[in-house]
């Protein structure tokens, strides 16, 4: 029998995934948010209830056709912002759920975006939805990376913190680790944020 390679948390969220949205309710949900691409097998779909007197995500479901990793990652994430404001979901990261995974193989963390993107998503959809227009903060961004939902200002963020190679991109943002038919588009973003911000 060969080894399990993930943490025994991750097999756990993976063998018994809390909050799989098992219902046709969609309509009970304050926000939806939707990410990856089932081109590259990972799609993911996430949905919140909000308390409108303080912003606080009162429950978080979610669906998806991906592998273990998505399914463990988007699993502890689901627990992880249940009582959070808004603000405060908004601001996890994938290092945030691999943390509290445990770790995942390195060829497997790109799947660890999916969720917190998708949660990002469904925040956006609920301030969209409630007149909070101004609070969206993925409005003004392009998409470049499909697969990844990796944005232009994605990018620019990464070139400000040190990034100078498309290998170093992808390592920061897990950008063109799908499809792949993005490396050409975002290593051209990559260069003119290089050139804009640093003269290189």
């Amino acid at each position: 029998m060969s080894k399990w390679t993930y943490s025994d948390k991750v097999k756990d969220h993976f063998m018994n995934p809390r909050n799989i949205l098992r219902e046709d309710n969609e309509a009970d949900f304050h926000g939806i948010g939707q990410t990856g691409n089932i081109k590259c097998g990972d799609e993911m779909i996430v949905y919140i209830k909000v308390d409108p007197a303080n912003l606080t995500i009162t429950e978080c479901k979610w669906r998806t056709y991906g592998c273990a990793s998505a399914i463990a990652s988007t699993s502890i994430l689901s627990e992880m912002v249940i009582g959070m404001t808004l603000d405060q979901a908004y601001a996890i990261t994938a290092k945030d759920i691999l943390k509290e995974l445990g770790g995942l193989p390195d060829n497997k963390v790109h799947c660890s975006v999916l969720g917190d993107k998708a949660l990002r998503a469904a925040i956006d959809d609920y301030y969209g939805k409630n007149g909070m227009e101004d609070r969206i903060k993925t409005q003004s961004a392009k998409i470049v990376c499909e697969c990844m939902q990796v944005t232009d200002e994605d990018i620019e963020h990464a070139v400000l913190e040190g990034v100078r190679s498309f290998s170093e991109l992808q390592d920061m943002t897990k950008i063109g680790t799908g499809c792949g038919e993005c490396h050409e588009n975002a290593q051209a973003v990559m260069s003119g944020y290089i050139q804009k911000h640093f003269g290189l």
